[in-house]
């Protein structure tokens, strides 16, 4: 059917695959597999892929060097497929770039729901503008420039910093309560759709990817900084449109 999502399962295990395959087809998505990062690559250079599946142990590359290979290229979503229950393992995949994880074992029904909460977070193409359209909701910060229809941030020169959809959240609910101090669970709440409730470190570590891309010393923030004992605050002026 036209207008079907696609959705890629990268696994080394075939009995996984084609059960994600079976359901998620089921249920209405285009499924491709792949067993290895070399299919893989080949599935994304071939044809569009709306969201990766992504094991998080696979013998050869795993998945945490194949996420940062995608999000290198593109910022398609990326769900980790992880088999441990150690946190490490799963904020490693988060600072890879994924958006978010699901642990083994799995409902699928739980994954359907995860895929469904990133894609929502992922907006369809919007059409051109015509010369007589208002401009775009943008928000504007020390010359940055936070595009909230094309989900894009740019830079003082123009050029478009990669965002994950995560951090894109992240730094929109920033954006738009600049100057107050927000704690994680606020973070967590502001934040919609995400589900940070197995840990609140993800929070931390978003905002430490947030920094490397934003702040010209990440080691000592001027836009997104730390209350000790009380959270994080955006320290800028923010200006609409």
């Amino acid at each position: 059917m036209s207008g079907q999502q696609h959705i890629l399962v990268v696994d080394d295990e075939a009995r996984i695959r084609t059960m994600l395959r079976r359901y998620l087809e089921g249920e209405g998505f285009k499924v491709s597999e792949a067993a290895d990062g070399t299919v893989m690559r080949r599935v994304l250079e071939g044809e569009a892929v709306d969201l990766v599946l992504l094991d998080l142990m696979m013998p050869g590359e795993d998945g945490l060097s194949l996420a940062r290979y995608i999000r290198q290229r593109a910022q398609t979503p990326i769900i980790m497929l992880t088999g441990k229950g150690d946190l490490i393992d799963r904020v490693a995949g988060l600072e890879a770039g994924a958006d978010d994880y699901i642990g083994k074992p799995f409902h699928l029904r739980e994954i359907l729901a995860r895929i469904r909460t990133v894609l929502r977070r992922v907006p369809a193409p919007a059409a051109p503008a015509a010369a007589t359209e208002p401009p775009a909701d943008i928000l504007r910060f020390q010359g940055w420039q936070l595009d909230m229809l094309r989900r894009e941030l740019r830079s003082a020169d123009g050029v478009v910093v990669p965002l994950t959809s995560g951090e894109f959240e992240l730094l929109r609910v920033f954006a738009t309560h600049a100057n107050r101090v927000l704690n994680r669970d606020q973070l967590m709440e502001l934040v919609k759709g995400r589900g940070w409730e197995a840990y609140d470190r993800a929070i931390d570590t978003q905002i430490v990817r947030l920094r490397k891309k934003i702040e010209l010393d990440p080691a000592n923030p001027a836009l997104i900084k730390t209350v000790r004992g009380a959270g994080y605050v955006f320290a800028a002026v923010v200006s609409r449109g």
